[in-house]
């Protein structure tokens, strides 16, 4: 716990951290999980506050790259993240001397890993501040500034120039975007003619039943805790890439192609055993939450820091069971390419 203690002391705005928290549970968090609209019209604000939120407590309970990867036997959770992260660098065929876009860089966990393994440079643009000041301070840190650049920049209008950019890539982010052709026509903008982007797109898959309540709350919870406007299906994906003029090269579900081993979804079940999946585990999560409750009344940690831990619990059992049951998957996986 002293990790933890140690960087929500260090909390950007910590004394509004209860009051952030206070106003996206009454916006977005109703018991109906109401608010579809405004979490489309007004995402700039929701994903702001979301991610103001929560980022210290994923960076602790998961690491510096925000997505999840399935994983074989005797791998380590970090080498999975890093394996998926390169499939898309290969995938993409990045280069020493390519100039590439990260749409949604986080905190540029998988933008640092794929800069070490292709050389090319990379361009992360970001909504939120504090993402970006952590991004450029680890990227800092480990010496690859000369090939890493953060921009504070809404992906639905991107401040790049038409046919700037030699690849695109967005790991699990576009899934953010209040609309996915909107999202999709900036790429397509600023790719150059016959370059190519690469998505990790949430998706609801084939075997959800929107009939089902039960499965209509799991996806309820997982955009509410997860701040994501809508989960989209496949056919919807693929049909907002050909809307706005991609030739569509490659389209499937990584998590269900994936060959026997982990699943994506198992380090937020996790037995606790595993020191290096023990903090995301649910008994981790559990102890976490309990401890937050302590320290958060001996004013150790901000006020509010146990209600964000509650709906991260919600996202970390939503998730899980979601994955579980196979009608949602993390990382539909789009490879398209802009006509010559």
């Amino acid at each position: 716990m002293t990790r933890l203690t140690d960087i929500l002391k260090g909390a950007k705005s910590v004394d509004s951290v209860e009051a952030s928290a206070q106003e996206y549970v009454k916006r977005y968090g109703d018991a109906e999980r109401g608010g579809l609209d405004e979490r489309k019209t007004d995402y700039l604000d929701f994903e702001k506050s979301y991610y103001n939120l929560v980022t210290d407590f994923f960076e602790y309970g998961w690491g510096r790259s925000f997505h999840f990867a399935p994983r074989y036997e005797g791998e380590s959770f970090a080498a999975s993240l890093a394996r998926h992260e390169h499939y898309m660098a290969h995938r993409l065929n990045l280069q020493p001397g390519m100039v590439v876009l990260d749409l949604g860089c986080g905190i540029g966990g998988p933008l640092r890993e794929i800069v070490r393994f292709s050389g090319a440079k990379i361009v992360g643009v970001n909504i939120n501040e504090y993402q970006l000041k952590r991004a450029a301070e680890l990227t800092e840190a480990s010496g690859l500034s000369h090939l890493a650049e953060y921009r504070n920049c809404d992906f639905m209008l991107l401040d790049a120039p038409d046919e700037s950019f030699d690849a695109v890539y967005s790991i699990e982010a576009s899934c953010c975007a209040p609309d996915k052709a909107g999202v999709y026509s900036e790429a397509f903008r600023v790719l150059k003619p016959g370059a190519l982007l690469g998505v990790y797109e949430y998706c609801m898959t084939d075997l959800f039943d929107p009939e089902n309540p039960e499965q209509l709350k799991l996806k309820s919870d997982m955009e509410y805790s997860g701040a994501l406007p809508n989960i989209a299906r496949p056919h919807e994906v693929d049909d907002a890439m050909r809307a706005v003029g991609f030739e569509l090269l490659e389209a499937r579900d990584l998590a269900a192609d994936a060959p026997p081993g982990i699943p994506w979804y198992e380090p937020l079940v996790g037995s606790g055993l595993s020191l290096a999946s023990f903090r995301s585990s649910a008994l981790g999560r559990r102890l976490t939450h309990g401890s937050l409750w302590l320290l958060e009344r001996l004013r150790i940690v901000p006020r509010g820091s146990f209600r964000v831990s509650a709906m991260l619990n919600l996202a970390g059992t939503a998730f899980a069971e979601a994955g579980r049951l196979g009608i949602f998957s993390p990382m539909y996986f789009i490879l398209a390419r802009k006509p010559d």
